[in-house]
């Protein structure tokens, strides 16, 4: 109880605390280191020296003060405060030296002084670990530290393992390292075994937890070392940077969760830096959809690129207000000339963005507004086909009216031989552009092409953390179905560097790696969260993975090209594509008549006019406005229904 209490007191009052005690107990060392000097002592030597019996606390207190030992976080200290401890005991000596050859009536003493050095050091060191441990017990005790095995007996090994120490979080026990050499030796008085002896060392030391620190590892490197952790159910850590921790910048605390993004992602490419900024520093820049997943991260990096202006649009107020805040903090620390300006409005509305557009003179769109969730556009197929198709042609039109030079469209893999809505809509939208672009030649049309972007709205990768935490099931609609990933930011640079790359109606398909299996990817996530899979041949208890069919309009595989006429361009992880293209004028008359389709709300014509204008589309559903509207049209033709006010509607519905 009386620990909990002290543990609990303002620091002040421990910095109190500890000056109290050294200012007690420093006068005793004096008297010690004379009582062990003199063979003879008689306590009328001692009378010789009170004068400095008196001043050493008097002394050396300011001297350590000043040194910063009293603003050290005892239960952080390392064997870094023996340098600070030793330099302050060495200039209080030499103080206390000079004092008593000036003031002391007896013959000075040199080894008196080393005699008093040595035992305050001991004193000094000793009372500080003394009270780091009394700190970290009682922590631990209360907050029960984790056993972890350290992987990596290097130096960056080594220190993390001091680090810990400090904390209260974490509790060394072992080294896992593959060098034979340090096999069987001790660090840090920590022992270092083999990697193979894992499985052992788990039930011999109870331990659940790795923390991998071995910063030199190559993304590769790594990934494949966790691939050969994840099948013991380890929960996997990766540490903050040595040199951050060793600054102070970091935490112990901070050590990280792997990410699935620490699998799937690849060894970056360093990006051309003139790519990045040939549409960006200096210009005028607008992104459409910036409070979005993918708009909000071009933002963030056209920012670090220094424009002029960067204007927001976005039709969701919240979203543009969220990402406004956070975008005024990064130009006050990148970019503090750009002037940011935030926009409501709807992609879909030519005169607000044309106005938008040559009223603060736009040199460059980055069109990431969409509708992008398959199964929802699926059910709203008119709104969809207004949205992604019908709105990426207004605000193309609005930027060739703008002489806006570089117009860039964010795709998706799923635009290729598409089955559902969305991807059609998105590869109407590309056929628009291609279009446009032979019409005109003020504004440079183009389009990026790639697959699923980790921890956006839309991933499955969020979806399976919030079940895996909830303790499952996580659900899959296939075992089969596979998908290409990559991470968002990486998403956003190619971006940024494809635009450069334009010379109008070019097609870019980004390098997405390999394809991943969707069932592969959930069992590596919940391994990485130190679960198991719940095996129903054997009985073992864990988190389900559970298979609940294919949702309207899905694919088991994506692709990246229609055909296979691909040529590679100055990025080695962006490809240009060669694809067939409707000319403009053939290209309107049937985008009036899927307008038209869409005005009187016939499903049947909106899907044979995709099908006329995307080729490749072959619908795996009827296409319905939602459940609700499906039941109205039991009740009314769906010329009536399309065409009644809400009020009406739900008069249908219900009758």
């Amino acid at each position: 109880m009386i620990k909990k209490r002290f543990l609990a007191l303002p620091r002040l009052y421990k910095q109190a605390v500890a000056v109290s005690a050294d200012a007690l107990l420093i006068p005793l060392i004096f008297v010690i280191a004379v009582r062990l000097h003199f063979e003879n002592f008689t306590p009328g030597i001692l009378r010789h020296y009170q004068w400095i019996v008196l001043a050493s606390p008097i002394v050396s207190i300011p001297v350590f003060a000043r040194n910063g030992l009293y603003r050290a976080i005892i239960r952080y200290i390392d064997y870094r405060i023996v340098s600070t401890i030793s330099y302050g005991a060495i200039v209080s000596t030499t103080v206390l030296g000079v004092l008593s050859y000036v003031f002391v009536d007896v013959p000075f003493s040199p080894n008196l002084f080393l005699i008093f050095a040595a035992v305050f050091l001991l004193y000094l060191l000793t009372s500080r670990f003394l009270a780091r441990g009394f700190f970290l017990d009682e922590r631990r005790a209360g907050g029960r530290s984790v056993p972890v095995a350290i992987y990596g007996a290097g130096d960056a090994g080594s220190r993390l393992a001091f680090a810990l120490r400090g904390g209260v979080e974490f509790r060394p026990i072992i080294f896992i390292d593959d060098n034979p050499q340090l096999h069987g030796i001790s660090i840090a008085g920590i022992r270092v075994y083999p990697s193979e002896k894992l499985p052992s060392l788990m039930k011999r030391y109870r331990f659940a937890t790795v923390l991998i620190a071995i910063p030199s590892l190559s993304q590769r490197a790594q990934r494949d070392l966790i691939n050969q952790l994840t099948p013991l159910d380890l929960r996997i850590k990766v540490t903050p940077s040595i040199d951050a921790l060793m600054r102070g910048m970091l935490r112990v605390e901070d050590v990280r969760e792997i990410e699935i993004e620490d699998l799937l992602s690849r060894d970056p490419v360093v990006p051309d830096r003139s790519l990045l900024s040939k549409c960006i520093t200096g210009h005028n820049v607008m992104v459409s959809g910036a409070g979005g997943s993918i708009g909000s991260e071009l933002c963030r990096q056209v920012i670090a690129l220094k424009p002029s202006r960067l204007i927001l649009l976005e039709i969701s107020e919240f979203a543009l207000y969220a990402v406004e805040q956070e975008l005024r903090k990064l130009i006050e620390q990148h970019a503090p000339d750009c002037e940011l300006l935030a926009m409501l409005g709807s992609a879909a509305d030519y005169a607000r963005c044309a106005d938008i557009m040559s009223t603060f003179d736009v040199d460059t769109v980055y069109h990431a507004a969409a509708y992008k969730h398959v199964p929802i556009v699926e059910q709203n197929p008119t709104e969809g086909i207004r949205n992604n198709a019908f709105g990426t042609l207004a605000m193309a039109q609005a930027a060739a009216a703008a002489k806006v030079k570089h117009f860039i469209l964010v795709s998706t893999d799923k635009a290729v031989r598409p089955t559902n809505v969305m991807g059609t809509t998105k590869r109407l939208a590309e056929l628009v552009l291609q279009g446009l672009s032979r019409q005109q030649s003020a504004t440079c049309f183009s389009m990026v092409r790639f697959g699923n972007v980790l921890g956006s709205s839309g991933s499955v990768v969020p979806l399976f953390r919030r079940q895996i935490a909830a303790g499952g099931p996580v659900t899959i609609t296939h075992p089969d179905i596979t998908r290409y990933f990559m991470t968002i930011p990486e998403a956003a640079q190619l971006v940024l560097q494809a635009g450069s790359m334009a010379k109008g109606g070019d097609v870019f398909v980004l390098d997405m790696g390999e394809p991943v299996k969707i069932a592969d990817l959930a069992k590596r996530m919940i391994h990485l969260s130190g679960r198991t899979v719940r095996s129903h041949d054997s009985g073992t208890r864990g988190i389900e993975i559970r298979y609940v069919g294919m949702r309207p309009g899905e694919k088991l595989y994506e692709e990246l090209l229609i055909g296979s006429n691909v040529s590679g361009t100055a990025h080695p992880r962006i490809m240009r594509a060669e694809e067939a293209e409707i000319p403009w004028p053939a290209l309107q008359r049937m985008l009036d008549q899927l307008h038209a389709a869409c005005e009187q709300g016939d499903h049947e014509a909106m899907r044979a006019q995709l099908q006329k204008i995307v080729h490749e589309y072959e619908p795996s559903s009827d296409l319905v406005d939602a459940v609700w509207l499906k039941r109205a049209n039991r009740a009314a033709p769906a010329r009536l229904v399309s065409g009644l006010r809400p009020v009406q509607l739900a008069r249908a519905v219900n009758s």
